[in-house]
């Protein structure tokens, strides 16, 4: 699986959230490297849990979806006689 890459933007922001989530919800300060590693390591480890249900609900949208388009498609069906 291709890694995501975010923009320095986000990056920071996604690291900031991290250092405050710590600081909140912990107790607890950690440093800029030590916010990074975990975004690294959240990404790598656990981000494949996230993406791969992403790819299942699009699938099950697009499934509804073409549920849909077949019935449009079975009432526009001329009678043979």
């Amino acid at each position: 699986m291709k890694n995501i890459e975010f923009t320095k933007e986000q990056k920071m922001h996604i690291v900031y959230k991290i250092k405050h989530y710590f600081n909140r919800e912990l107790g607890e300060e950690i440093g800029q490297f030590d916010a990074e590693f975990l975004l690294e390591f959240f990404g790598k480890e656990i981000g494949p849990y996230f993406y791969n249900h992403g790819l299942q609900d699009a699938q099950g949208a697009m499934d509804s979806q073409m549920d849909t388009l077949k019935e449009v498609l079975y009432t526009m069906e001329e009678p043979i006689a």
